[in-house]
């Protein structure tokens, strides 16, 4: 081997040595990509001295879209942290501080009974009270906010008639979100096939439909699929009243999905840009709520979360 060989190869692995900062399991760290991560975070609203960028070793940058997934058909900007205090979202007064759900349509004591898991989700999520209002029938849907969806043959009802008709000028005085869990499957209005679920933030109010979820009496895998699935979409649609916009930087509770298998992929937690905009408004405790949802995690039997939230927790104990 020449002497310029081995002086280009010396040269080679001295800006390894500099560039490498230390191996964890498998994965190499790089120091110099890691301060543009932080310096991208901090763009988002949050900075390296932020507790929330403590955070960030736990979670996973957004994926590149799939040609059918919502990122792919639906290209969003995001939300900075900046963006979302200048937006004005609404936020808990003495007087206006619950949670309230209300069910549109038949729930059996299953389906009940899942619903409440969600309700003592939410509350840990966003630390808000959480009630539920007086059933629905479906029997006052119109026929002219109905049609049958042209490849499933399955009827759908209109999510404007839902939020407008019903939600709207009904929503309690003491109610901050006000939203509805119905068993039909929706469908926005014209050039669409269905959505899992609405809001709006301006009037703070939303509906979701748990018809594609699968039917939790199958068994306890079928079971805990369908809490999971109606737990992911009830948070999401809430954060949109909250004036949360689809999360693009990181996988994330609030990520949009068109699908089902992209719906499934989303995680039951959110990012630390996020949960920065949401302990904002909502003044919340990080740790505190990390503790809560690790024990519900835990009794839902959910493995995976609970050992995401107990990892969470630990981090905000640290100051």
């Amino acid at each position: 081997m020449s002497q310029n060989r081995v002086r280009i190869y010396a040269i080679f692995f001295l800006i390894l040595g500099v560039l490498f900062w230390r191996v964890k399991g498998n994965e190499i760290m790089f120091p110099l990509l890691s301060v543009k991560g932080a310096k991208a975070l901090e763009s988002k609203g949050v900075s390296p001295e932020d507790p929330y960028s403590r955070l960030l070793e736990l979670h996973k940058k957004k994926t590149y879209p799939g040609p059918h997934d919502w990122l792919a058909s639906h290209p969003e900007p995001g939300q900075t942290f900046k963006e979302y205090q200048g937006s004005n979202p609404v936020r808990p007064t003495k007087n206006r501080n619950k949670i309230y759900f209300v069910l549109l349509g038949h729930f059996d004591r299953v389906d009940r009974e899942v619903l409440e898991k969600t309700a003592q989700y939410t509350e840990a999520f966003y630390g808000l009270e959480v009630k539920f209002d007086n059933p629905i029938s479906l029997d006052v849907i119109p026929q002219e906010a109905r049609r049958v969806n042209p490849f499933t043959r399955q009827e759908q009802i209109l999510t404007s008639f839902v939020m407008e008709d019903l939600l709207k000028d009904n929503k309690p005085e003491d109610a901050i979100c006000y939203i509805a869990f119905t068993t039909a499957d929706l469908w926005p209005g014209e050039g669409w096939n269905f959505v899992f679920g609405q809001a709006s933030w301006e009037d703070a109010i939303g509906v979701m439909s748990v018809a594609r979820y699968g039917d939790p009496k199958k068994g306890p895998h079928e079971y805990q699929l369908f809490l999971r699935r109606t737990i992911a979409t009830g948070v999401h649609e809430i954060a949109h009243m909250f004036n949360l916009w689809h999360c693009i930087f990181y996988e994330c509770a609030i990520n949009g999905s068109n699908h089902m298998q992209e719906a499934d992929s989303r995680p039951l937690w959110i990012c630390p840009v996020c949960l920065k905009k949401l302990a904002w408004a909502l003044k919340l405790d990080p740790e505190k709520r990390y503790q809560d949802l690790h024990k519900l995690a835990v009794d839902y039997g959910f493995l995976k979360e609970a050992k995401f939230f107990k990892r969470s927790e630990n981090i905000f104990k640290k100051e």
